[in-house]
């Protein structure tokens, strides 16, 4: 089990006030908890970017199922980055619009890749793409 180290950091009085306000309203136990979290947070970001990290995600698109071969063409695309898909969830919001999560897991530059690809198609409204870490290398 990792050693747990102590060190003091140093706020001016209202950035405190702030995070302190900040922690309570996303219910973190303490101030450490809070630090650890932003620090986790940090490294995933920094591995996101790093094109050759393997990170997961997930890709998020609302899109109108009306558009002439739209869904096909979004499954012919998601059949072009199949090894980065683990899995997907369609949902019909209403007469109009469908929701698709796609749950992904690769490079971080290949899954920029399939979220641009997917979110440039005339037809997608909205998308976004989330990455996180695997957890594999996060403490």
């Amino acid at each position: 089990m990792a050693q747990t180290i102590r060190f003091g950091i140093s706020l001016d009085d209202e950035l405190l006030r702030q995070f302190d306000s900040l922690c309570e309203k996303r219910g973190s136990p303490n101030r450490s908890e809070a630090i650890r979290d932003l620090i986790r947070a940090a490294l995933v970001e920094d591995r996101w970017e790093q094109d050759c990290s393997i990170v997961a995600g997930t890709l998020t698109m609302v899109f109108d199922h009306h558009k002439s071969d739209l869904a096909q063409r979004l499954t012919e695309e998601q059949h072009e980055y199949h090894d980065l898909i683990i899995t997907t969830l369609h949902v019909h919001l209403d007469h109009d619009n469908c929701l698709e999560v796609l749950a992904l897991k690769g490079e971080a530059r290949h899954l920029r890749a399939l979220a641009n690809k997917l979110l440039t198609i005339k037809g997608v409204k909205t998308g976004q793409l989330v990455i996180s870490s695997t957890g594999k290398d996060l403490p």
